[in-house]
């Protein structure tokens, strides 16, 4: 007997089971008609839906905008650390020039000589300063005429050089890092 009174429990609760589930899916169907009826009901509710898909939209359109301006500004301000001292260097380099220029003319006198080894130190000191600062002079005879580097002022004929070389420089150019800051004014065979 006992046996049959706990099948009888176990069939009522099996069946009190299936009509719990079957009332919780009939809710869910009213809760999702429902919804749907009232989406259906008030427009109001999709205008609102797409604005707020709009909103968010340009809300991620300004973040993209800001994190590209960001970028843009630190590179930026890492360029110009980098090249703080380009127009310093810039006003120095026609100084110079002229040392170099009282370099060669320099005499054979002795007070010449005096003169020109003291002209000499204080090029030595200026040049170790600006290569402190990363300035490297052009070197370009000898090489293929590149428009990036070289100023061409001439053209000349040359039995030494092939066509298209750079033959004489008539004025130094600079390279700043890694920057031309002075292209050197050349002569090129032609």
């Amino acid at each position: 007997m006992k046996e049959h009174e706990e099948m009888a429990q176990e069939r009522e609760n099996a069946a009190e089971e299936i009509v719990q589930e079957a009332t919780e899916e009939q809710a869910e169907v009213t809760q999702e008609n429902e919804t749907e009826a009232v989406i259906q009901e008030d427009p109001r509710l999709e205008e609102l839906r797409k604005q707020a898909e709009e909103a968010n939209g340009r809300y991620l359109r300004a973040q993209a905008d800001f994190d590209n301006y960001r970028r843009r500004t630190l590179k930026e301000k890492e360029e110009l650390a980098q090249y703080a001292s380009v127009k310093l260097i810039e006003s120095l380099l026609p100084v110079i020039d002229n040392f170099g220029r009282a370099l060669a003319t320099s005499g054979e006198s002795a007070d010449s000589q005096s003169f020109s080894k003291g002209v000499d130190m204080i090029y030595r000191q200026l040049w170790q300063v600006l290569d402190g600062e990363g300035l490297k002079a052009m070197d370009p005879v000898g090489q293929p005429f590149d428009p990036e580097y070289h100023q061409a002022i001439m053209q000349v004929e040359s039995d030494e050089y092939e066509e298209g070389t750079v033959v004489e420089v008539v004025q130094s150019g600079y390279i700043l890092k890694d920057k031309v800051i002075r292209p050197a004014m050349v002569k090129v065979s032609g």
